[in-house]
């Protein structure tokens, strides 16, 4: 390849020798194109020499030239890769409406950034570090792990230009985002962008919002090791919310996965991860299970499959055993998924799924320490139903505090095993797990009246809350609780009418409050969990007035 040099010396001695003979406006013309096709073919540079071209002109753009956010048509968006360090970076294949907060995400963690200019038409982006070392920090990075955006990755790489002026009236929000970044950061100031600026840890707090499929610690490592090195998990249950603390080898590693992954689903439209740096420098793991693994330490006995222990050995409090909201030991998902489609029942959301394999298995659940004079396939119907679409109840004939429930699914099935497993229904608490039956077999045609009646086909049913894709049902599951969501709730029936509506089943209320935005939902609160399953059991599809039947599902909220 010829230096820059000869490329000038040569053009400049053809184009003396042609301007010499050149006689005339059209012969003129003709010459100013045989200089731009000599460009061309002597800087052997291919197509994208064309960007350095007096026609392209982006890299004779001086910066005191430089487009604003709202003047974007002179500032080059397509410059060819560049290799020289720059302070100023060049963001491109962003996803479509990309905020210039997610923009500065991807570089609060290697300095302050000092000016952006968001190219939304283009889905590109152009952001100015305070110093260059932080930005060859941050491209050095993402060379390795390449960035993403809402699941989309994004190409990072140095900018020709060298400074980014900014129309401060026309590039508010993106200095606002700036602003909002570096309080949210801590401790951007004190660095003034040298360099790379420490995470306030390598430990993240995990919280999964929307739990409709189970997420076990091996869907957590397999979706988090992506950012870097896992070391260290533990996951436990608390304030009936599934949560986990997960340790990077190093905090950078925790800052990406955390600006990469916060308000991302597991899966689509549900299991929404929300996370944020712990205060634990690092994790106490004592045993490898089901609940907690070291990864440097395959050593580790596994212990009694307790999280409540191994967790307090690291926070120092007590957490509810497996129970109500936990997943039971029964429950085992292995590594090497295969990362696949999420099954069509189910709407791909606004913000991308990361598409984990959903767990496979059986759909039949066996239920047992039933109540045998108070249980019925109906009342097993409504309350598994809170989880899943049931599709077949049978109480066993011979063994009447036993049953077997049928869900759409497996993953269905997975979701109320989790949640009702240890919950207390009449008085009992009850066991559920897996059952070896694959299907819940319909009484022939000899079985008598009794039997007939203990086995119940609810296939056809119209109360299945999942049976449209897509539907809010999903974005509202939550373990059993002593706060009733109420909903489909007519304009003529009031406060009273519903209070006393639970009164005459027995329940007491104990606060009560209509949604302010829309009065055809409300929240009721009663003295215990126990109490509110058996008043969801006894009241979900109540006729209130002309065609309209109440709703009822648990809250995660209280009043």
């Amino acid at each position: 390849m010829l230096s820059s040099d000869v490329i000038n010396q040569e053009v400049s001695s053809r184009v003396s020798v042609a301007a010499a003979e050149a006689r005339g406006p059209k012969q003129l013309f003709f010459l100013f194109t045989i200089i731009i096709i000599l460009r061309l073919l002597l800087s052997d540079h291919g197509p994208e020499s064309t960007l350095r071209s007096p026609v392209g002109c982006c890299e004779n753009m001086s910066s005191a030239h430089l487009s604003t956010v709202d003047g974007t048509d002179r500032l080059c968006v397509s410059e060819r890769a560049q290799y020289v360090p720059s302070p100023v970076l060049h963001l491109r294949q962003l996803p479509t409406d990309t905020s210039e907060q997610e923009v500065v995400d991807l570089a609060l963690p290697f300095g302050r950034v000092s000016k952006l200019i968001t190219l939304r038409t283009k889905n590109q982006a152009f952001l100015e570090m305070a110093s260059e070392e932080a930005a060859v920090t941050m491209v050095n990075y993402y060379a390795s792990a390449p960035p993403t955006i809402r699941n989309q990755p994004v190409f990072i790489q140095y900018s020709t230009h060298r400074e980014l002026k900014t129309d401060n009236l026309t590039n508010q929000r993106a200095l606002q985002a700036i602003s909002m970044a570096t309080v949210h950061s801590g401790n951007m100031g004190s660095s003034e962008g040298r360099g790379l600026i420490p995470a306030p840890s390598a430990v993240l707090r995990i919280i999964v919002e929307n739990l409709f499929y189970p997420v076990t610690l091996e869907v957590l490592q397999q979706i988090f090791s992506k950012f870097g090195s896992v070391l260290k998990i533990i996951t436990f249950t608390r304030n009936n919310q599934f949560q986990a603390l997960l340790q990077f080898s190093d905090a950078v590693h925790a800052q990406h996965a955390k600006a990469s992954l916060d308000g991302q689903n597991i899966y689509n439209s549900c299991c929404t991860l929300r996370i944020d740096f712990s205060k634990l420098s690092a994790l106490n793991v004592k045993y490898n299970n089901d609940k907690s693994r070291d990864f440097t330490r395959a050593d580790l006995p596994s212990g009694e499959l307790d999280p409540a222990g191994a967790a307090a050995a690291t926070f120092g409090v007590a957490l509810p055993p497996y129970g109500a909201a936990a997943f039971p030991p029964s429950f085992h998902q292995h590594t090497g998924l295969p990362v696949t489609a999420v099954p069509g029942s189910l709407m791909s959301s606004p913000r991308m799924a990361l598409q984990v394999a959903p767990p496979a298995g059986h759909s039949v659940l066996l239920v047992s320490n039933l109540d045998p004079e108070r249980v019925s396939p109906h009342c097993l119907f409504i309350l598994f139903g809170v989880y899943g679409d049931v599709q077949r109840v049978k109480i066993l004939f011979n063994k009447k505090e036993n049953a077997l429930v049928q869900m759409s699914d497996a993953t269905q099935a997975q979701l109320a095993m989790s949640h009702l497993n240890g919950q207390r229904l009449h008085g009992n608490v009850i066991r559920v797990t897996l059952s070896k039956h694959p299907v819940v077999q319909l009484p022939r045609g000899g079985a008598g009246p009794e039997e007939q009646t203990l086995t119940q086909d609810f296939s056809g049913s119209a109360l299945h809350r999942f049976k449209k894709p897509g539907s809010k049902n999903f974005n509202n599951i939550f373990p059993p609780s002593a706060t009733l969501h109420l909903s489909n709730i007519p304009s003529s029936v009031g406060e009273d009418s519903l209070k006393d509506l639970f009164s005459s089943r027995g329940f007491a209320v104990k606060a009560f409050k209509f949604f302010q935005k829309d009065r055809k939902m409300a929240l009721l609160q009663l003295g215990s969990v126990e109490e509110a399953v058996e008043a969801l059991i006894a009241l979900h599809d109540q006729h209130l007035d002309h065609n309209q039947h109440l709703r009822v599902s648990f809250s995660k909220s209280t009043i």
